[in-house]
């Protein structure tokens, strides 16, 4: 049997640490949800509008023949690249010094779920602002704010094609007829899909195409201050799932709030994230009577996520199911900087070069690239995806090249043992850990163990 503090920050947070005391109980698991509030290093998309305006002038004046805007279009773009990879440092930081961590794992999952992948260097920076301005602010509210701030945030709207989606019958394409605007249904698609009812939700092809049509109008514009124009918004009613929305004279966002208010509410939506909660905390065959238990809670709540983490952190099913998910790249650098003692303060020191050289190159060769999941369904859950042999051979190389770079002076084996998984070591970690010669073969043999690459 597994004491539950142990359980809860290995399974539902980042892992032991010797410096802070595992969640003595399930209130103190969900007391940390709080804690991923948004900070003062948060990006927000003005942070981005600046600095595309930046480059607009720049653009201007390299077009009149300034000869030193080129390089200061360089500088900028370099100065845009900082400012991505210092939010993953910090994000590392949050998560290496929170003491509970299921407030930061919850920050992942979400981020994950509401996928936006924008490769380009300036608009990847809405990335950021999308975790930070869509995401962190409604980890214990309801779902259907957290459904309409990621849906309609300037990040989802670039990422998924939608300023390219206009009515057909919209003022403003019957006033450009030769420019062919017309739909774009990606954003209705993954909204259904992956971010309420799931691919086997009770839907059909028509309900993807009125939703499409209902949020035609959604747009974003550095250059304005609103995401959503009338005059492109397609007139009339829409049916989806059999209600319809608007057609009252005048299209806005009201009219999209309202659709997103019963996607959420769903039963298709609550068996869809009851399960995808089960199968990233607790198994990639999420138990039955757990998905139950969250679907009904999910019901009964009307989608109040704090119930629903109340729900995961108390279930059985954590110990039951115990070292049953293989931890993701991020959350295996994050637990091995945890277990060898090192701080926020430590991962924010870091110098770019380092962010880079330890962080982010590191999670590339894993098969994590930041910022950059597969497709909108985000990263996989499934084991195979992780434990390939080119994945733990990238971990193993990690931990033999780049860890002890981050604390030259490494624990002693039991130590080191103790720290990074407590009393649940297995006996033949327990057996082999103190015979290492040196403290970097015991820091391998621990980080690379089943053990530790298992929650």
């Amino acid at each position: 049997m597994v004491a539950y503090p142990e359980l809860a920050a290995i399974r539902l947070g980042y892992g032991l640490s010797p410096l802070a005391d595992p969640p003595a109980d399930v209130a103190a698991v969900l007391s940390s949800v709080g804690a991923a509030a948004p900070d003062g290093d948060a990006l927000r998309t003005q942070d981005f509008i600046e600095i595309i305006s930046a480059r607009n002038e720049i653009n201007r004046r390299t077009r009149d023949g300034d000869q030193g805007a080129r390089q200061e279009l360089v500088d900028l773009r370099r100065k845009a690249n900082d400012m991505y990879f210092r939010t993953m440092q910090l994000r590392f930081a949050r998560a290496v010094d929170e003491p509970v961590g299921f407030g930061e794992r919850l920050v992942q999952f979400w981020s994950d779920h509401f996928t936006t992948r924008i490769g380009e260097s300036f608009r990847r920076l809405l990335t950021v602002a999308h975790v930070d301005e869509a995401i962190r602010p409604h980890l214990n509210g309801h779902f259907t704010d957290m459904l309409f701030a990621a849906e309609t945030h300037p990040a989802m709207l670039t990422y998924l094609d939608q300023n390219s989606s206009v009515g057909p019958n919209s003022r403003a394409a019957r006033n450009q007829p030769k420019r062919n605007l017309g739909l774009n249904e990606n954003l209705a698609r993954e909204m259904i899909e992956l971010h309420t009812l799931g691919v086997g939700g009770d839907y059909s092809q028509d309900d993807v195409r009125e939703l499409a049509e209902l949020l035609t109008g959604l747009q974003f514009s550095p250059a304005r201050d609103r995401i959503f124009r009338p005059e492109l918004a397609e007139p009339g009613a829409e049916t989806v799932l059999g209600e319809s929305y608007g057609g009252d004279g005048k299209a806005d966002l009201a009219d999209i709030r309202a659709v997103m208010e019963d996607l959420a509410r769903h039963p298709s939506t609550a068996q869809h994230m009851a399960r995808k909660l089960a199968a990233h905390f607790v198994d990639d065959d999420p138990p039955q009577p757990l998905v139950e238990r969250l679907a009904e809670t999910w019901t009964s709540s009307n989608g109040h996520l704090s119930e629903l983490y109340a729900v995961l952190a108390e279930s059985s099913e954590l110990e039951s199911h115990f070292r049953k998910k293989v931890r993701q790249p991020f959350d295996f650098i994050v637990a091995s900087m945890r277990a060898l003692g090192l701080t926020g303060d430590d991962v924010r020191a870091f110098e770019m070069k380092q962010v880079r050289n330890w962080l982010q190159y590191p999670l590339t060769r894993m098969g994590q690239r930041w910022g950059l999941p597969t497709g909108p369904d985000g990263w996989p859950e499934a084991a195979e995806s992780w434990a390939s042999p080119q994945g733990l051979a990238a971990r193993i190389d990690w931990v033999m090249r780049i860890a002890p770079r981050m604390v030259p002076d490494l624990p002693k084996p039991a130590a080191f043992l103790q720290a990074a998984l407590g009393s649940t070591a297995s006996e033949p970690l327990q057996w082999a850990v103190p015979k290492a010669e040196t403290a970097r073969e015991a820091l391998v043999i621990v980080l690379a163990s089943a053990d530790f690459n298992r929650r």
